[in-house]
């Protein structure tokens, strides 16, 4: 009998903490196998991002991306994850698009926060006032207990109606000054442009870049990359992928080797420095999906 796991039921058990844990776990198993296709009708897409993990077992992440639906009131995005078991490959369960989304990207961030951030980190912003930005509160929250939380967003009545929606965030108007007050600055916009500067970046702290996904993108500029030590969830879908490392990789103000390490080099994510500055790229990919999925399932079933 396949399990069917929806959004809010399989998302009653879950805690981030103990998410960022089983990341590091499926880190510790063989290399993923991943893989992505698309196909296209018009502007309509299909996207389907798969990974193999020898002793996790399958996930099939499908996406379908319709941009003319909102006008119709109907979502952009609709999607399901196939997790199929390690040992014979037999369906073992359907889970939300969305649930697995949430948590597999928030929780990739804060896995590498509670591992480069200062323990003591009592101020957190948070660049964007979307979905993402609101799942990163979440996050966030569970590491970081007694932080303070600041919201900053492009349109200032966004970020003010985040705050109307969770108690104790403030609102940033000016992010310079917001930047340099932060421990921690979490960022999860659509920039093509850099909207981080690296003058503005203070010792101490971590930099947690998610929002950028495309070869064009990116949120933070070259100065940011060589104040800090430079760490990636994974080499494979970052460093080739992501304006964010290829712009400056390939304009030489960084080199591949400044990329320190990624998840499947955990011991390498260590502060070494009070003073020095940490950054981490979120960039994803289908076997994060599947650790999380996963973990989804395990929590589900008790």
């Amino acid at each position: 009998m396949t399990t069917i796991i929806p959004f809010a039921d399989g998302e009653k058990n879950l805690d981030w903490l103990g998410l960022t844990d089983a990341i590091a776990a499926g880190h510790s198993l063989p290399k993923a196998e991943i893989s992505d296709s698309f196909l296209y009708r018009g502007k309509d897409t299909l996207l389907q991002r798969q990974a193999w993990i020898d002793g996790l077992g399958i996930a099939v992440k499908s996406a379908t991306v319709f941009p003319e639906n909102p006008a119709q009131n109907i979502p952009m995005i609709h999607g399901a994850v196939t997790l199929f078991d390690d040992a014979h490959g037999v369906l073992a369960a359907l889970l939300d698009f969305h649930l697995v989304t949430k948590w597999k990207t928030a929780g990739d961030s804060l896995l590498a926060a509670r591992r480069l951030a200062r323990p003591n980190s009592s101020k957190i912003l948070i660049v964007g006032a979307g979905t993402v930005g609101r799942n990163l509160h979440a996050a966030y929250s569970a590491a970081f207990p007694d932080a303070r939380f600041t919201v900053w967003n492009r349109t200032q009545a966004n970020a003010e109606k985040m705050a109307s929606e969770l108690d104790g965030l403030s609102v940033a108007t000016n992010l310079e000054q917001a930047v340099g007050e932060a421990d921690i600055v979490t960022s999860a916009t659509m920039s093509t442009e850099p909207t981080l500067r690296g003058e503005w970046l203070q010792p101490g702290q971590h930099v947690d870049l998610i929002g950028a996904y495309r070869p064009d993108m990116r949120e933070t500029d070259d100065t940011a990359l060589k104040r800090a030590r430079i760490f990636v969830d994974s080499f494979d879908t970052t460093l080739d992928h992501i304006g964010e490392l290829k712009i400056p990789i390939a304009s030489g103000a960084i080199a591949r080797g400044d990329v320190i390490a990624d998840y499947y080099d955990l011991k390498a994510f260590v502060r070494k420095t009070d003073d020095e500055i940490t950054l981490f790229k979120n960039g994803g990919g289908a076997h994060l999906d599947l650790m999380t999925s996963r973990y989804i399932l395990d929590r589900f079933k008790g």
